[in-house]
């Protein structure tokens, strides 16, 4: 991370360059939430999917957590970033992204399930702000946040073990989980409001529909950390590690 840069600025760069992209799946989400209460086919369609969830229970969460954090960025790399040209790198990336996204999935299907027993299945603003707070400035602050950026800098650096030795000390919390954080809040907060006004068997499935944004955003997050990205790329969903990436960043 340069000096000259500090961690608020590190996640305001981060939200910012990320502006376009969260606004248009929020957009997304938000149509479809709203569709939800107001088009029977479109209601329709989505209980199909809530049903279709219910019936296969964790193996739909992992799976769509798989296709949704693992499969659809490594497929937005290699279209955008190797110019439809797959590479070996790809099934390193896969065989690191499977396992980690779908072990979150599930744990995200599990707080879904204990927030709605803890305060209810039920859409009141009262209920929607305490999930909001109990998901972002609990789950999120405490494990998320800090277990998604361990995971890519393990990886990014070579499976080392100083990411886990740095992991609860206070500069590292500083430098990297606060930015982070502060790029979450700006994309999942809105998602979260949206996502919470849905009944407990359609929260999953729209979490999974935003979810490979958040993959994006993390993986910039992290390798602007590593060094792998220019400080002043423009465009925060150049992620990835090929070998012409500053030339595509600038």
């Amino acid at each position: 991370m340069q000096k000259s840069r500090t961690p608020l600025m590190i996640g305001w760069e981060a939200a910012r360059a990320n502006a376009k992209p969260a606004l248009i799946i929020q957009a997304i989400m938000l149509a479809l939430a709203v569709a939800f209460y107001t088009n029977s086919s479109v209601a329709d369609a989505l209980r199909n999917l809530a049903e279709f969830k219910r019936a296969h229970g964790l193996l739909f969460v992992i799976g769509a957590s798989i296709l949704a954090g693992a499969l659809l960025p490594e497929i937005f790399l290699i279209l955008f970033f190797q110019r439809c040209r797959p590479q070996r790198a790809n099934l390193r990336n896969l065989a690191f992204t499977i396992p980690v996204w779908g072990f979150d999935g599930s744990l995200v299907d599990l707080l879904y399930r204990a927030e709605a027993h803890w305060l209810g299945d039920v859409v009141t603003l009262p209920v929607v702000l305490g999930k909001i707070c109990i998901d972002q400035f609990g789950y999120n602050v405490f494990f998320a946040a800090p277990f998604g950026v361990l995971t890519y800098e393990w990886k990014n650096s070579g499976i080392s073990m100083q990411p886990l030795r740095d992991l609860f000390t206070w500069p590292h919390y500083r430098d990297k989980i606060f930015p982070t954080l502060l790029a979450t809040w700006a994309v999942w907060i809105p998602l979260m409001a949206i996502i919470y006004s849905l009944p407990l068997v359609l929260q999953f499935p729209l979490f999974s529909l935003a979810l490979s944004f958040w993959v994006l955003l993390l993986t910039y997050m992290t390798n602007r950390f590593a060094g792998k990205i220019e400080a002043d790329a423009p465009i925060a969903l150049a992620v990835m590690k090929t070998n012409n990436l500053s030339s595509i960043c600038r």
